[in-house]
Parts: C-alpha cells; structure tokens; sequence
C-alpha cells in the first residue's frame, strides 16, 4: 500500500514538474522588481539582487524592472514573467516562496516553501530564498517561442489602439466644440457692435485743435446741435452751437462766438480782456 501511494506521488509529482517547464518555457524572461514587498527598501539585504542572480543560474534571462527592457519586450511585455517573493508566515521560521505571474497577472508557477531557522533576518532571508529556488532544479527550462503570448500582446495591442482611436475622437469633439463656440462668441461680439454703432463722427473722432486767424476754407458739416467746421486735412477747428439769432453761433469750448458781416464770417473772442475778430473763410 505504501509502494503504491509513494509511486502515485511520484507520477503526481513528475506531471507536476513537466506541465511547469512547459509553461515556464513559453516566456523568455524574468521580470525582478527592485523591491519586495515585505520589505521597507530597494534590494535590502541583497534579495533582489540574489533572486536576479539565482534565476540566471537555472538558465533564465532576466531583466529589473523600471529599467531598459530588450526591444522585443518592450515591444511585447506578454514575453516576460513577473517575479516577485513571498514570506509566510512562522514563529520560529523564516519561509519564503517564489511566484510567477504572466501578463495578465495570472499565476504560471509557484516555488516550495524555503525555510530558515536562522534568527538574524539578512541571513535568514538568504537562506530560505535558496531552500525556495532548489524547486527550479528539477525545472529544465528552455524558452520556446509560443504564438499564444503574441495572441495576448496582440489582443492588449488592439485594445490599446481603441483607446487611442476613443481619446483621438475625444480630442477632435472637443477642438470642434471649442471653435464652435469661438464662432458663437464673435457673431455675438459682431451684434453687439451693430446694435453700440453711432454716427461717424463719434466713432472716428477727429483731434480738435483751434487755428485762430487762418485763412483757409473751413468747411461746415451738419451736427445735431449745429456744425463742426474741418478743414482740407479732414481735421475739426471748431464746433460751433445754433443759436436764436440768424447767422449768429457760439464756439463750443471757447469763450467766442462767430456770426455773419456782410458777405464775411467773424470770430469774436476776448483776449486779455482785449475783444478781438478773426475773419474765417467758410463755406456751407
């Protein structure tokens, strides 16, 4: 009964082994992180850089994470096994274990249990991470390139495209939607120009300056409240207000009016309390 259960072990154990290294041989290289996480630092007390080293000396290739990936990784992460080092559980024993995740995260092989009775934690470790990589000696590993990882890197390949596509699509919307809404903001801006217009003259206002004396024709256009008077420039001289009297206007800004004498106009204004008159030549 005994010779028997041991050769059932046996079988158990051999198929085990065997369906192992063939999932193992699909992946060409071992992903080691720079940290475990039952540990507070990068590669404390040599771990990761033991675990790097252990992998390679059962024939793996290897490569750290975070750090320059061959091209054909990088091109296709699916090729490679994510590594990392498990601690159980244990009063009096330090137990560590290896486990191998694909890309999707799913678990492809899990190491035996490497034991440690060993109270100082550096040595320790290092002993039951050893104990862990003696089940990859009875694994006869040999990678042999599998279509099923590029189908996986093919279908992530895919779904990132779509993404692409979606949030190329997304950005094209939103550009459409913000020149839309430019166009709206200028037909506005253009309305609420046509609805503020006023007259020329208060749009494009002339610089007022005052020619006394001048002989040159100045040339009367109609206001609302009277005349502005602009020479050959176009530029305004004077404003001038209608008054009651016939022919008779007053100067706006100035202390002076200008009327009508006989065939001629007048500007009257006093100067150091001194009336004096200017001919003006204008015509109406």
């Amino acid at each position: 009964m005994k010779t028997k259960l041991f050769t059932i072990l046996i079988v158990c154990f051999v198929i085990t082994s065997v369906f192992s290294q063939s999932n193992l041989n699909d992946y060409k290289y071992v992903i080691v992180p720079k940290k475990f996480d039952f540990l507070k630092q990068e590669n404390q007390y040599r771990l990761n850089a033991l675990t790097k080293f252990l992998f390679e000396k059962n024939g793996f290739t290897t490569v750290v994470e975070g750090e320059l990936y061959p091209d054909d990784l990088a091109g296709n992460v699916c090729l490679g096994l994510s590594s990392d080092v498990e601690k159980g559980k244990g009063m009096f024993k330090t137990k560590l274990n290896i486990v191998l995740k694909n890309c999707q995260g799913a678990v492809v092989y899990t190491s035996e249990i490497g034991e440690s009775r060993i109270k100082e934690y550096d040595k320790a470790f290092i002993e039951a991470l050893r104990n862990a990589f003696k089940s990859f000696e009875t694994v006869d590993y040999k990678y042999v390139p599998n279509g099923s990882n590029n189908i996986i890197a093919s279908n992530k390949v895919e779904s990132k495209n779509q993404t692409s596509e979606e949030l190329q699509k997304l950005k094209e919307e939103i550009k459409s939607l913000k020149e839309e809404k430019k166009e709206v903001a200028q037909i506005k801006e253009n309305k609420f120009a046509e609805i503020v217009e006023v007259p020329v003259e208060q749009t494009k206002p002339v610089k007022e300056e005052v020619i006394e004396g001048t002989s040159n024709v100045l040339y009367a256009q109609e206001i609302a409240s009277g005349f502005q008077l602009v020479d050959s420039s176009p530029k305004v001289v004077y404003k001038i207000k209608n008054t009651n009297l016939d022919n008779v206007f007053l100067v706006e800004n100035k202390s002076a009016i200008i009327y009508k004498k006989g065939d001629d106009w007048v500007l009257e204004f006093y100067s150091n309390n001194t009336l004096k008159q200017e001919p003006l030549n204008i015509k109406f």
